[in-house]
This record gives C-alpha cells, structure tokens and sequence, in this order.
C-alpha cells in the first residue's frame, strides 16, 4: 500500500503511432495540468516508441513539467506486454499519484494491464476528473488530494464519482474529445528524462510483421458544423436527407447510436457515449430524441439546432433553437434555402 501523502507526479501515457501523437492524450494535457497545479506537484508526460524524442519537445509545448522518455526499435509497434513492462518499472521507479490515459483501442488496452500489475484500481471511460477529499465515516479517517474519476453509470442514466483513497496510483481511462485541447506554445519547454529500456524479443507476446491502420471515413471531433440523425429520420434512404442538409451547411454528417444500429449509417459517424464526443459551432439534430447518452456526445456544441416533431423530447432541453415539426417537410425547405442562397 503507498502512502497517500505522498507528492507524487500527475502523469499523462503520451500516446503516439508512427511518430504521430495521438488528440486524446494532449487534451488530457489540459485536465492533467489542472490536477497538478491543485496538487502542487509536477506534471509529467510518459512517451514510448522508437526514435520519438521529437514528440518529447512537441509535449512540452503543451505544459508538460516532464516527459519520460523510453526509445527502443521493439517499442516501435504497440504490443501490450512490451509497454505495459516499461511502465509498470517506470511507476515503482517514480511511484507518480496519479496515471491518466485516453479511452482509445490502445489505452483501454494497456491500462488494465498496468493497474493489474502495480495492484491499483482503475475507472474506466471517464468524462471529467476533479481533486477533493473523502472521509470514511466509519473511522471517520479524512483523505485529502483524492482524485474524483466521474463517469456515466447504469446506461448514463447517473453520473458516478469513484474514488481510490488506498491503492496508488490513482489511474483512470478518459474518453476522446471531453477534455479541450491545450494550447500549443512554442516558448515552453520540458525536462526530458530518457529511461534506458530492457528489452528482448521474449518480452514481446508476438512479431509483427506489417500494420495496417484503417482510417476513419469522417472526422468528427475537427468538424465545425455537424448535422446528425436519429432513429426518428425513419430509414436508409431517408437519412439522405441527413447527408444532404450536411453538405450544404459544409459540414459532417453524424448519428445516435439507434440510427446506426437500424444501419441508417456506419459507427464511424456515431456520437455519443459510446460514439466521438464533438464540440462544434453548430449541432443540428434531426430526428432524434436526446438521450441522455447521446447529449453526452454533443452537449458542449456552441450553437445546437434541433428538430422534432414530439415538443416533449428531451433534446429540446439542450438545444438553442427548437423546431418542432415534420423533418421530412422542415429539412427540405432548409436544403432548398440554403441552395437558393448559394445560388445569389
């Protein structure tokens, strides 16, 4: 059991593929940085890879204080054994508080190794992490600096804070696109400390041989307008009407997850708890009721139009503009004067 008075670091997993670092872990950057200054301690960044020092000066720019650099030509491809080794020496070496990695395919692979490994609890999917104090009320013992992991629960139907006041470090997975991106500066600079790494092709559960990454059809968490479809759009050929309202506003078209479960259109534009969560400066929503999953993924957009022909749907709570109506009869006239407009 670590002592929970202990000044450990706040530390961020930098994740990165093909020399590239990845969104999520920069927007953690800003939350990250938040912690560390509440606890008054040091803000640090883990990078693994094979020659990635480059990125170690990009993190700095973010406001990173440390970046933690392991370089190894077998830490080139993401395997879990090979990181998840590297870390966990990394954690019993500099035995940080706190360890934050996005929800993505590789962090919510690698952080239930590590947390396994090190015998720390983990909360999954998180959406918003704050510092505070918890008292057990049956010893009345009173626990300060926790970290409060808050996460939907029970189908999003309850917001649920976790805490972990005896085993460290306090860990958690955060999902993509909660957290705002920091600004980049080029002026700040961070302490590179480069870890000598103990590798062999043992350690490697496999080889790869090649990697194929398949990319995204559409970029949700960078579209600044988006106009998504629910289950009420009715069917596939209707939800061109979806599409086609898109491109005349110049933006993306994106989906509840009912709307891509009925196969109106593929996950890639899905948003939502279990989908991107997005911010963009116009939301329209057609069709779609607002479950409290779906708000989860969009509620933050600066301007949200929504359309419904039920006045008691609850995305109307949320939304800046409200239509109730037939989207049917109201999403036609806006692509005919939105064209009409084009046209003068």
């Amino acid at each position: 059991m670590i002592d929970v008075n202990k000044q450990g670091e706040v530390w961020v997993f930098a994740e990165q593929h093909h020399g590239k670092l990845e969104d999520t872990p920069l927007e953690l950057i800003s939350k990250a940085r938040e912690l560390a200054d509440t606890l008054k301690v040091k803000l640090g960044a883990v990078l693994l890879g094979d020659r990635v020092g480059e990125l170690a000066v990009k993190l700095g720019h973010f406001g990173v204080d440390k970046v933690y650099l392991a370089e190894h030509p077998l830490l080139a491809h993401y395997q879990t054994s090979s990181y998840s080794k590297v870390i966990d020496d990394l954690i019993h070496k500099y035995n940080p508080q706190i360890v934050l990695y996005g929800a993505t395919p590789t962090g919510r692979d690698l952080a239930p190794r590590i947390a396994s490994s090190v015998k720390a609890g983990l909360t999954a999917d998180c959406t918003d992490l704050q510092i505070g104090t918890h008292e057990i009320k049956k010893t009345n013992e009173v626990y300060d600096n926790l970290l409060f992991q808050i996460r939907p629960a029970f189908g999003g139907n309850i917001i649920a804070t976790i805490i972990n006041y005896d085993r460290w470090p306090q860990m958690a997975t955060v999902r993509e696109g909660v957290m705002p991106m920091p600004a980049a500066d080029g002026n700040r600079k961070a302490e590179i400390v480069t870890e000598k790494v103990h590798l062999t092709q043992t350690d490697l559960a496999l080889e790869i041989l090649s990697e194929h990454v398949q990319q995204k059809k559409v970029n949700l968490k960078a579209s600044r307008v988006i106009v998504a479809g629910g289950a009420g759009v009715g069917s596939k050929d209707n939800f061109k009407l979806v599409w086609d309202l898109a491109h005349c506003l110049g933006g993306a078209p994106g989906a509840t997850r009912a709307a891509v479960d009925l196969g109106f259109i593929d996950r890639d534009h899905q948003i939502g708890q279990t989908g991107t969560t997005v911010r963009p400066s116009l939301y329209v929503a057609i069709g779609i009721s607002g479950a409290i999953q779906h708000q989860a993924g969009m509620v933050e957009s600066q301007k949200i139009i929504a359309i419904n022909n039920d006045p008691s749907a609850p995305i109307f709570n949320v939304a800046h503009y409200k239509i109730v109506g037939d989207l049917n009869q109201v999403v036609p006239m806006m692509i005919k004067a939105l064209k009409e407009k084009t046209i003068k």
